[in-house]
């Protein structure tokens, strides 16, 4: 299959049909793809319309969240699922043109790029929108060493390694390029995008998505560094913080034996070496757990799903 389309959607049902229809003029004759709409438990007719355009159109697909699980968790499953050598994802609010869809094909097949990010310069979004957004991409940026200056732009094309290559969840959508590099991904591209005014229902957005967002960029940051070797970030901590600790008792020792100045216990040099090298074995420990879990864990990515189509 040359192309999969991955939509995730919460509460978008007067959208949905003309998207599909759009995205059928869009696609050359030659292509074979498909639709894969991921409805992130909406609670108007959303899924009911999907199951109509299925029926009408085999190239549509399918999956139904039981609740509310964010845009990643949409993300992740419909990666899980595509089909396709390239793989686009766009938002199902039809704020994303899929008129951009042959231009980041080639992006893909002809250029070689692994990923492309859509740059919505032009953007119909209020102020308290567009002025947390730039700021974000510019953290973003800054610590990625990624120049790109939408990372959370919902239109993208991946090469379809990428996407079976990488997982997604919390926040982590907005960080994908980042994911993708840090898995070896290196050639990621930007395509200036054009951006529409939302045509129905109402914006999805809140501020607390920004707060969210840099939360899990320092957890990606973390994760990407130490995730396989937890022990050496909380063993490098550990070992130092009980190495002060032990300084600073070996010190106190010494005095006590040769100079016999002061009783250790009514210094609160002894306490602060006591307490850091408490800390030191905590931390330690910390880090043989964490070691014990990654090794474990299997479980991140598990999502209700209630209903497929094709």
């Amino acid at each position: 299959m040359h192309l999969s389309l991955v939509i995730p959607l919460f509460n978008e049902e007067e959208s949905l049909p003309e998207l599909t229809a759009w995205v059928e003029r869009v696609i050359d004759q030659g292509v074979e793809y498909e639709i894969i709409f991921v409805d992130d438990g909406s609670k108007d007719r959303s899924w009911q319309v999907i199951e109509e355009l299925a029926s009408a159109n085999p190239r549509v697909k399918g999956i139904k969240f039981r609740r509310n699980y964010g845009k990643s968790a949409a993300l992740n499953e419909g990666f899980k699922m595509c089909q396709g050598e390239v793989v686009i994802t766009m938002d199902a609010d039809l704020q994303d043109s899929p008129d951009e869809i042959p231009d980041l094909m080639d992006m893909i097949n002809k250029q070689g790029y692994d990923l492309v990010s859509g740059w919505k310069k032009k953007r119909y979004d209020p102020l308290s929108k567009t002025i947390p957004s730039k700021f974000f991409n510019w953290v973003t940026s800054s610590v990625s060493g990624i120049k790109l200056h939408d990372f959370n732009c919902g239109l993208k094309a991946y090469r379809k390694d990428v996407v079976k290559s990488i997982e997604v969840y919390g926040e982590m959508h907005r960080y994908i390029p980042l994911i993708a590099k840090w898995a070896g991904f290196l050639k990621i591209g930007e395509k200036v995008v054009e951006h529409r005014e939302r045509k129905y229902g109402i914006t999805k957005f809140g501020l607390e998505r920004f707060i969210n967002g840099f939360l899990d960029l320092l957890s990606i940051t973390f994760v990407s560094k130490f995730g396989k070797k937890p022990m050496h970030f909380f063993g490098l901590l550990g070992t130092m913080s009980f190495g002060t600790g032990f300084l600073i008792s070996l010190y106190l020792s010494i005095e006590k034996i040769f100079f016999q100045v002061y009783r250790m216990t009514d210094r609160p040099l002894f306490y602060l070496g006591l307490v850091t090298m408490i800390i030191g074995t905590q931390l330690f420990l910390t880090g043989f757990l964490a070691e014990m879990i990654s090794r474990s864990s299997s479980d991140r990515n598990t999502y209700l799903i209630d209903k497929r189509i094709n």
